[in-house]
């Protein structure tokens, strides 16, 4: 049997073309319907409604109390699905963190509903400051060290400005996120060239995500969710810094400090995660769950970044997928079917 490190996608990838995933595949009715009661109970719109809408709705779907719920339940029903291979640890970029716990069993579903739903919303209430994505890779994801530093210098500089405040907030494979106020993510804008045709990317009802200035939400968050919900996982989970909370071995009050501190207010390390991920348990398979599909070309370049298997450009990932596929990503209908027996229709 393969092995499998499974990685949980963060925020943004509940897009257009997702609209209905959860009706398609997430099998368990009766989680989406405890799902969907305790949202009612909050008086927040369901899940079902949400995924069941006649057309996507920028305004209403990429909300942050939305989003994340979706794109939990839609991670979490793809975790469950899995079948054929063994899991041998769980990661996740930004969000997908919390995701990651329920899929490693350090929370159950419904707590990592809740833990997510409370931090969705919270987020969004707040809306503080704003997220832009820039690429420190070319097109053939070559690693480019020289220009990360350049970049980040940049960032530094605008920083250090009066009234500015920009920090790197998710290393992404080969994009930097960064998050800020808005001065600082419109000095980016203004003094940095575009690139690719799309570069920089502000993103849509983002916050700043994975900065010091998410400290009132961090606050917020620790007071509304008890280290009581946290227990030993029941699968290694490798967090935003490259650490990993062991089976049997883990503080559960440090991995709720954690979660509800430093993940919140300092940057997120998702690059670092998967380099872990790859060194520590040399899986033959890293399973990207649904929403979305955008998620692994960070893997990717990720693992160029690492050396991963002699790799060193898009041309030599391209032609390892080709001949031996090691990326699967459960939001494409053909790689799902590599490590799934069948969904609910």
């Amino acid at each position: 049997m393969k092995t499998a490190v499974v990685i949980c996608p963060g925020r943004g990838t509940y897009t257009k073309t997702e609209l209905g995933y959860l009706r398609r595949h997430l099998a368990d009715r009766a989680l989406l319907a405890a799902f969907d009661g305790a949202r009612a109970a909050l008086g927040q719109e369901t899940l079902t409604a949400l995924d069941g809408a006649a057309a996507y709705s920028v305004a209403r779907h990429t909300r942050g109390d939305n989003a994340s719920a979706l794109i939990y339940a839609a991670t979490l029903g793809d975790f469950r699905a899995i079948d054929g291979v063994e899991v041998v640890a769980v990661t996740g970029n930004s969000m997908g963190w919390y995701s990651a716990l329920a899929c490693g069993g350090a929370l159950t579903a419904e707590a990592g509903f809740g833990v997510v739903n409370t931090m969705g919303t919270l987020m969004q209430e707040a809306l503080i400051g704003g997220q832009l994505v820039h690429p420190h890779m070319g097109e053939d994801w070559a690693p480019n060290p020289g220009r990360k530093a350049e970049l980040l210098a940049k960032a530094a500089e605008i920083d250090a400005r009066p009234g500015h405040v920009l920090a790197l907030s998710i290393d992404l494979g080969g994009l930097l996120v960064l998050a800020g106020d808005d001065a600082g993510l419109k000095a980016w804008e203004a003094e940095i060239p575009p690139e690719q045709g799309r570069f920089p990317m502000r993103l849509s009802n983002h916050a700043a995500f994975h900065t010091h200035l998410q400290a009132p939400v961090a606050e917020r968050g620790r007071a509304r969710l008890s280290p009581d919900l946290f227990s030993q996982p029941k699968l290694p989970m490798i967090d935003g810094r490259g650490a990993i909370w062991w089976p049997g071995a883990t503080d559960t009050g440090a991995l709720w400090d954690y979660t509800l501190g430093h993940q919140v207010t300092e940057s997120y390390d998702f690059t670092d995660a998967i380099r872990i991920a790859a060194r520590e348990f040399a899986p033959d398979l890293f399973i990207v769950t649904g929403p979305g599909t955008t998620l692994g070309g960070a893997v990717a370049q990720s693992l160029i970044l690492a050396g991963w298997r002699g790799m060193g450009s898009r041309t030599d990932f391209q032609t390892r997928q080709q001949t031996a596929p090691l990326l699967v990503s459960m939001g494409m209908e053909d790689q799902r079917a590599i490590v799934t027996k069948g969904d609910a229709t």
